[in-house]
């Protein structure tokens, strides 16, 4: 019996968040266009054309339209289902960790965020601090919720200099690392919407992980950004989304950073 009420969280924690996911989808193409997420329903972009009810669910609408517009038979982009099945994917992550609690609900909007800002980053060099500065508020929002659950009033006060805490070290982190990147590149080596996005992780996750947080989205960064240059993919001095390292790092923080920091002191301090 508890297999099945777990199978039946995890199939509908999939489902709702491939439904969150085609919202995301919107958010990532609205929010730079300055284009309202309300108005006008959702629509191929060369025809104009609304999308009906059965093109509009989750993954199987650009299946079933064998990713092109039913009227103009324009190409649709393949990441749209992607997007969806990932947020479906996260969601469902975020269940099997968490179970039926506050906190499922928190980090499933908390991915979400990391999620679009990844996505807006990648396609623009940019960070909209509509989203930094509301996925800030809501963190802080998520700590003080879930200090009443805990320890009502003692609880909220704890929770949230926990999450203001993480925030201000996140910035901080983050000037340091800009600083240091600075001096070896000889130009700015971040922008100032990345500190945004470090403080929004801390809100979430709090000081310890929003270090590893930005221990794993250098060190991924470095990674990737080495073999880039050095397979002639990008020059030496041009820019790279530093955001979807720092999503990476808060998410593998929230589900593993437990383990990867018990590994790391086992491995260095345990004499």
């Amino acid at each position: 019996m508890e297999t099945l009420v777990s199978a039946i969280g995890l199939t509908t924690a999939f489902i709702f968040g491939a439904c969150i996911g085609s919202f995301l989808n919107v958010v990532v193409y609205r929010i730079p266009a300055g284009i309202s997420l309300i108005y006008p329903p959702s629509r191929c972009p060369r025809c104009l054309h609304g999308l009906g009810m059965t093109e509009n669910v989750p993954i199987f609408g650009w299946l079933w339209l064998r990713g092109r517009c039913r009227w103009c038979k324009t190409k649709i982009s393949s990441r749209y289902p992607i997007v969806e099945a990932t947020t479906g994917t996260l969601f469902a992550l975020v269940f099997w960790r968490f179970g039926y609690s506050i906190e499922t609900i928190g980090y499933c909007a908390f991915l979400s965020w990391l999620l679009s800002l990844s996505l807006i980053d990648l396609d623009t060099m940019t960070l909209p601090s509509v989203l930094t500065k509301s996925g800030l508020v809501l963190g802080l929002v998520f700590q003080g919720v879930v200090g009443w659950q805990m320890a009502q009033g003692q609880g909220i006060a704890a929770r949230l200099m926990f999450g203001v805490g993480g925030a201000v070290l996140g910035i901080w982190l983050l000037e340091i690392i800009a600083l240091i990147g600075s001096m070896m590149l000889g130009q700015q080596a971040m922008g100032d919407a990345d500190g945004k996005l470090m403080a929004t992780i801390g809100a979430w996750v709090g000081w310890k992980y929003v270090l590893l947080s930005g221990f794993i989205a250098c060190g991924v960064g470095s990674i990737i950004g080495g073999g880039a240059i050095a397979l002639g993919i990008i020059g030496k001095k041009q820019p790279m989304p530093f955001g979807p390292f720092l999503a990476l790092g808060g998410a593998l923080s929230l589900f593993v950073g437990e383990t990867i920091i018990k590994a790391y002191t086992n491995t260095f301090f345990n004499f």
